[in-house]
């Protein structure tokens, strides 16, 4: 474990493990991929601040994981993407969009490119937009932004579960974090604990309790995101566990008026619904059912056809089959299920549909109501919907606007991207920007 080649003196070394004071001028607590990205952004920027009238500021990042990195390493199918190739603040949601712009402005995906090449991870697109290491292998990131921070001088102290979080402003320390094994005062804060997704990476919660008791609030709502769902049993849909098609599913209100929507893969489960599509729209059906008990998902299995299209097509099929005709479209399960939901039998023709079953056939193709009964929560969660509004930090540096020292950045934050590493670039991003001025304010002793 890498120590700080500039101590501050009369302080034991981070890496002792007796609870005792320990004294860092910055401290990262979370060492995800926001938090590392922050740890690697301070010490480098302290390397390259010039002469200070003291020794070079120490940076200590703090994790209560036994290894490092479990969100980087499961992410695109332990593969990391990385990226995006085209980010903008319409791929989120959250407290503000024109802040998430002004972010992403800041550290967009040319800088995480580069950031990356320099460190020797080379990133390649793919189809869907998506960047992944040329390897196909998380731990290729994750290698390369432990040996950096090490190059950085940063400090990894875990596993080491922070407990407490205080303030004094009066102090030369201002920040105490009481760990499992110490206790470490701080002269500037940067938290990057994450939400509650995928708690057994660590993220459980416990930052939203550090940042209230910092002086910050917590949006009232707190949703899994990115995150399967589950049907109710009445539903066909289970049945045909294994299928992948293109989707295009619909969130509505009680009062059936649109109000998202998503055309991406969509994966039918022996649960329920899984695939991008269906986590990228699970947040905001979670967040909808909140004000609105009525709010529901709509499928569509044909998305590159309109309802109208279709009814003519039927019209028109005279002496052919129905069945034959979706299954011609659908996999067979799957148009055989929505034939019987209309009540549409093998040997029905064109010439032999009522009018009645075609309506019901264009209902379950094109308007399939899909009984939605709960989330898988936040064990099978990617990312969190909510957390510290953006109103309650500076865009320019994500210093906290009520307690000054302190920065947030991550999950933490109220924000969330789609599925194909949005969410990475905001912890990019936003790492990097707090850690840079924290780097900053050390170097000028906080003023």
């Amino acid at each position: 474990m890498p120590t700080p080649t500039d101590p501050i003196e009369n302080h034991p070394d981070p890496s002792d493990t007796l609870r005792t004071g320990i004294a860092a001028d910055i401290a990262v607590l979370g060492a995800g991929a926001a938090g590392l990205m922050a740890a690697i952004a301070a010490g480098r920027a302290i390397r390259t601040s010039g002469p200070t009238s003291r020794p070079h500021p120490t940076v200590l990042a703090i994790d209560g994981a036994k290894k490092l990195g479990a969100k980087i390493l499961v992410a695109g199918g332990g593969r990391c993407n990385v990226t995006h190739h085209e980010v903008t603040e319409h791929a989120y949601a959250g407290t503000s969009r024109n802040s998430i712009r002004n972010v992403l402005r800041r550290f967009g995906v040319d800088d995480t490119v580069r950031f990356f090449s320099d460190l020797g991870v080379e990133l390649k697109r793919e189809d869907t937009g998506k960047l992944f290491p040329t390897t196909d292998k998380a731990r290729t990131v994750l290698d390369a932004l432990l040996t950096t921070a090490d190059d950085a001088r940063v400090t990894l102290r875990h596993p080491d579960r922070a407990e407490t979080v205080a303030h004094d402003p009066a102090s030369p320390h201002p920040f105490t974090i009481t760990t499992q094994s110490a206790t470490i005062r701080a002269q500037t804060l940067i938290l990057a604990t994450g939400g509650k997704a995928l708690p057994r990476s660590g993220s459980d919660g416990l930052g939203y309790t550090f940042a209230k008791a910092l002086g910050h609030s917590i949006t009232p709502q707190i949703h899994p995101a990115l995150v399967p769902l589950i049907l109710d049993e009445s539903s066909p849909l289970p049945a045909l566990s294994g299928l992948t098609l293109p989707v295009q599913i619909e969130l509505r209100a009680g009062s059936n008026r649109r109000l998202e929507s998503f055309t991406n893969s969509t994966l039918l489960t022996h649960f329920g619904l899984s695939g991008p599509a269906v986590m990228d729209i699970s947040r905001y059906y979670l967040d909808a059912r909140t004000t609105d008990p009525g709010a529901h998902l709509v499928a569509n299995f044909l998305p590159d056809h309109t309802r109208e299209s279709l009814d003519r097509e039927l019209q028109n099929l005279a002496g052919r089959k129905p069945a034959l005709w979706l299954t011609d479209r659908l996999p067979a399960r799957l148009a055989d299920t929505l034939c019987a939901l209309a009540g549409i039998g093998f040997d029905t023709t064109g010439a032999t549909l009522t009018k009645a079953q075609r309506r019901a056939l264009l209902d379950a193709v094109c308007e399939h109501r899909l009984p939605v009964t709960r989330s898988r929560g936040f064990t099978h969660a990617e990312t969190t919907a909510g957390g510290v509004p953006l109103t309650e930090v500076s865009i320019k540096t994500m210093e906290s606007r009520t307690t000054p020292g302190l920065y947030l950045c991550g999950e933490i934050l109220d924000t969330d991207g789609r599925i194909g590493g949005f969410n990475f670039q905001w912890a990019w991003a936003t790492g990097h920007i707090a850690g840079t001025a924290a780097a900053h304010a050390a170097c000028n002793g906080n003023k």
